[in-house]
């Protein structure tokens, strides 16, 4: 028999500072690629949803207004022997430090002091498939093991020989020239595009689009980034969501945990431009593409008309169109004299990854579909499962039948027994019998209980109750239909030491609806 704090309902955790989990370092961390006095991560997870919101149909004078304020560059230039073309496009991202624009006040309340590094602390590729339905996300950890190839080092003008580095440290030695080159040689793929924004357009983006959810099942504080988030679910203005993104000191992960903040992060923001209003409303749409693209330097063949007609082919994108993945890590302290700790990539599962994406196939398993037959409708698979953040055995429930059909309480009683919830198996009339919508009866202490029971009766009504106690009570009202099951949601994944390959999609790490 278990005890009764083993079943009981989970109350809400007191929110004081002083009960807060403390701060877990990692015991071991590695040196930067030089002395600084912040960790500074990715600023870029915008870009790609630029092209979402191009798909949303803003017009072609707008974006051609916006496109004369992109920087130019030019990535490619001298470069030979390169990899072959594969199917679809590779866009290379990379997140650099610059914050020249950025106000005293901002520095101060989102802790972006300190001197710049001149590097890509952030790097990604971005495959968009051929047939324009798909995005696969690669993250490539900033310590990477690489070897850069013979340069110029923009820095000394000095001509150097190929050496080892960190991989963020090409663009300091070589801008983003080498860092093309650098990535072409460890990946094997052709870079398309290059796109590089920095602090600022991250954040207006983020402001343009009325903020962006994020949800998390524990606390997240970092003093190095001022990021305190208790656990649950957030709207984060643009200063907080660089914060987010930035922080790498919230659990013993690291890099590698932050990297999967940023997968996250990304995820919740073109759910955001999808399904928001911001699409159908073109002043605004003009605004929020106006910030993303204000401080990005794109190569030259990236520019309207690319962007029109990549948008035009996304109309239909969305968080399941996109799917994410680190590159496989072989060790994490991979020692290299002279330069220190890295990370070093697992080769034979790195040339995998990169081979499906040259190959243009997705990492995520597909459902399959015989072409021409269409998904069944909800109904007839039964209703969706809804992610919780407490198990239902933990929630004690007393049913009582507020309508006068005989039955409508058991059948409601077995519905939630069957989904986990710990019910008292003797359900009665309620006082009232004339109930149309079904309520939830519940202590304030245990809103999170509450919660889940209104995610497995969806309509019914929440009513806080002070000293109700640990029974929740559930009053069936002619609105019941059935029980929708529910299941613990999957808290935020913590990066192993040596971690294997993981695939996530947009609709799986997105906060629920």
């Amino acid at each position: 028999m278990p005890s009764p704090a083993e079943v009981s309902p989970v109350p809400t955790p007191t929110r004081s500072p002083a009960r807060r989990e403390p701060v877990r370092r990692s015991p071991a961390r590695r040196p930067p690629v030089r002395p600084r006095k912040r960790g500074w991560p990715v600023r870029m997870t915008t870009t790609l949803s630029v092209v979402v919101l191009v798909a949303a149909g803003i017009g072609h004078a707008v974006i051609t207004s916006l496109d004369g304020g992109i920087s130019r560059i030019d990535p490619f230039r001298d470069m030979k022997d390169r990899p072959a073309a594969g199917n679809g496009m590779n866009v290379l991202l990379v997140g650099t430090d610059g914050r020249d624009r950025i106000t005293e006040k901002e520095r101060r309340a989102f802790h972006l002091g300190g001197e710049p590094c001149h590097c890509t602390d952030t790097i990604m590729i971005v495959h968009i498939s051929a047939d324009r339905e798909r995005a696969t996300v690669v993250s490539l950890p900033r310590d990477s093991y690489a070897e850069v190839p013979e340069h110029t080092d923009e820095a000394t003008g000095q001509r150097r020989a190929t050496h080892p580095v960190r991989l963020n440290a090409a663009y300091a030695e070589g801008g983003p020239n080498l860092t093309v080159r650098t990535v072409e040689d460890m990946t094997h793929l052709k870079i398309d595009h290059y796109l590089e924004v920095d602090f600022i357009s991250f954040m207006k983006t983020v402001d343009a689009l009325g903020g962006v959810r994020v949800c998390t099942a524990q606390p997240l504080k970092d003093t190095y980034t001022g990021l305190d988030l208790a656990a649950g679910t957030h709207v984060l203005s643009g200063g907080q969501a660089l914060q987010y993104v930035r922080s790498r000191h919230v659990d013993g992960a690291s890099d590698l945990g932050r990297m999967q903040r940023q997968q996250r992060f990304l995820a919740a923001l073109i759910d955001r431009a999808t399904s928001s209003g911001v699409l159908l409303n073109p002043v605004k749409l003009r605004d929020v593409a106006q910030a993303a693209l204000g401080a990005v330097r794109a190569d030259q063949g990236f520019g309207t008309d690319q962007l029109l007609d990549l948008g035009r082919a996304m109309r239909n994108f969305s968080p399941r169109s996109s799917e994410f993945t680190t590159v496989p890590i072989g060790r994490m302290e991979y020692e290299v004299k002279g330069l220190g700790s890295t990370v070093k990539w697992d080769d034979a599962k790195a040339k995998t990854l990169f081979d499906s994406l040259r190959e243009d196939r997705p990492l995520a398993p597909r459902e399959a579909q015989p072409k021409g037959q269409a998904k069944p409708e909800a109904s007839a698979r039964g209703p969706a499962t809804a992610e919780v953040e407490v198990p239902p055995q933990q929630i004690q429930v007393r049913v009582e039948n507020g309508t006068l059909t005989e039955g409508l309480g058991r059948r409601a009683d077995d519905g939630l027994a069957a989904a986990g919830f710990r019910t008292t198996r003797q359900p009665a009339n309620a006082a009232e019998r004339g109930v149309r919508r079904t309520v939830v009866i519940y202590d304030p202490r245990w809103d999170r209980s509450a919660k889940v029971l209104e995610a497995a009766l969806p309509g019914s009504e929440l009513r806080a109750v002070p000293g109700q106690g640990a029974t929740l009570r559930v009053i069936v009202g002619a609105d019941f239909k059935e029980v929708r099951p529910v299941r613990v949601r999957t808290p935020e994944p913590q990066a192993s030491p040596t971690p294997q390959q993981a695939v996530v999609t947009g609709d799986q790490v997105v906060c629920p609806a």
